[in-house]
């Protein structure tokens, strides 16, 4: 499949069975290579964690069930999964059986994982059981308000970021984060997180920086991958972990997360989720 084939922008009936082809794969390599970065490795660990709001199939006596679901594709595999294509395909099991809740993660998986490139873990969780949001990622300091911001003419400028004085250890938090789908041009909204450990950072710079975001045309794991090299380039932390929470749209919200920590996403959700 080619660009031309993915199903953002176009109008889409929805799907009546179910059709783990109308999961779109889009390769990470050419964002990536626009950032400087070969094929030799990434500068980070990560994953893309998805959380589905309107998951739904039947039992074998016909009874629908619903459930919430959480999705975390590795930041390694070749291929991000397009959000209109994922949304089409889980509403194509909205009329399929499944003997067991199992069997349905089985088939999560398996689909996503073969276009993935990568192995996706499937969870679902009774709507009942679903954690509470938060305000903002926990003992994260709101910059929203920080003086001295330098607002960018027209794209992202990564040198407004400027390392001052000793090094630290925090988390810093925006709600302000905004950018553009690649296709539509829709606004996406976000919820961006920093923490690191380097030379202070301005927050004022820092808040500039991330406005800049406002028009920028891109996938969400491209903005958070070109947001943490971008850092890590211009402050050279000794660790550094940027991630976003987006609101939902179509039933699913993404939350890319790049860290030069191992580990997995926080798997927190946001009051905007």
């Amino acid at each position: 499949m080619t660009q031309d084939d993915m199903p953002l922008g176009r109008t889409t009936n929805y799907p009546e069975s179910y059709d783990p082809e109308l999961l779109f794969p889009v390769p990470r390599v050419d964002n990536r290579r626009e950032l400087g970065l070969g094929q030799g490795g990434w500068p980070w660990y990560g994953e893309d964690r998805w959380q589905a709001w309107e998951i739904s199939w039947l039992r074998p006596d016909g009874v629908p069930r619903v459930a919430v679901g959480e999705f975390r594709v590795p930041a390694d595999s070749p291929c991000l999964i397009e959000s209109k294509s994922f949304k089409l395909y889980l509403n194509s099991l909205n009329n399929r059986v499944f003997p067991t809740q199992v069997e349905l993660i089985r088939t999560l998986e398996t689909d996503l994982s073969e276009k993935a490139g990568a192995l996706v873990s499937a969870r679902l969780f009774p709507v009942e059981e679903m954690r509470q949001a938060q305000a903002r990622p926990s003992e994260a300091a709101l910059i929203d308000d920080a003086g001295g911001v330098v607002l960018p003419a027209d794209e992202p400028l990564s040198h407004l970021v400027e390392a001052r004085g000793e090094r630290v250890q925090e988390r810093l938090c925006s709600h302000l984060l905004r950018s553009l789908c690649p296709v539509t041009g829709q606004p996406d909204w976000g919820t961006l997180l920093v923490e690191y450990d380097g030379p202070r950072i301005d927050r004022g710079a820092l808040l500039g920086y991330i406005i800049g975001f406002r028009e920028q045309r891109d996938f969400h794991e491209h903005c958070v991958e070109r947001i943490f090299t971008d850092l890590q380039h211009h402050l050279g932390p000794a660790r550094l972990s940027v991630g976003a929470w987006y609101t939902r749209r179509g039933g699913l919200d993404i939350n890319p997360w790049r860290s030069t920590d191992t580990g997995s996403a926080p798997g927190i959700r946001l009051c905007r989720q």
